[in-house]
């Protein structure tokens, strides 16, 4: 995960942009970026904020 970024704030606007404007599900741009979706999802839920798969973006 060393080409995203590392604040969470950062990187959650980073991921829900990248969610909206390019990638249809969170499995598709973990997949596409090479990220791990298990170490994103953590990082982001240490920081209060969880996938809604429905909405396809971070809350």
């Amino acid at each position: 995960m060393a080409d995203i970024p590392s604040d969470p704030i950062i990187l959650l606007s980073y991921i829900n942009t990248k969610l909206r404007d390019e990638y249809g599900s969170l499995a598709e741009l973990c997949s596409s970026l090479g990220i791990d979706r298990k170490q994103l999802e953590d990082k982001l839920a240490a920081a209060g904020f969880e996938y809604i798969a429905s909405a396809n973006q971070f809350r």
